[in-house]
């Protein structure tokens, strides 16, 4: 006495999943025998929106002995830790924000 499974699926014929980005920066979800045809460059995760980022130049131009742990915190957070020491930093919102926590500590050598 043999029990046939009626929902088993043979171990070749199981469903393969493939995530892939595509030029537009957008993720397709390819079944079966299409996620074998993608070439390894379809693939990669694309890089065109990091290329074109604008950067700030942050300088430190006072000490952060003696000042509110929040303050030094955010001096380390920005790369900065000894007088006159500069940073190159991705011009996001929450540089920003760090930016003006500190902005008596340090001074935007270029924007």
């Amino acid at each position: 006495m043999t029990e046939k499974k009626e929902n088993s699926i043979p171990k070749n014929k199981k469903k393969v999943s493939t995530v892939a980005n595509s030029s537009s920066g957008k993720v397709k979800v390819v079944k079966n025998s299409a996620a074998q045809k993608l070439s390894k460059e379809e693939l990669k995760p694309s890089k065109a929106k990091s290329e074109s980022k604008s950067t700030i130049t942050i300088k430190q131009i006072a000490s952060g002995a003696g000042r509110l742990k929040n303050q030094i915190q955010t001096l380390k957070g920005l790369g900065l830790n000894k007088l006159n020491k500069v940073a190159v930093l991705e011009d996001t919102s929450s540089i920003r924000g760090m930016v003006r926590t500190v902005a008596h500590l340090i001074e935007v050598v270029k924007n």
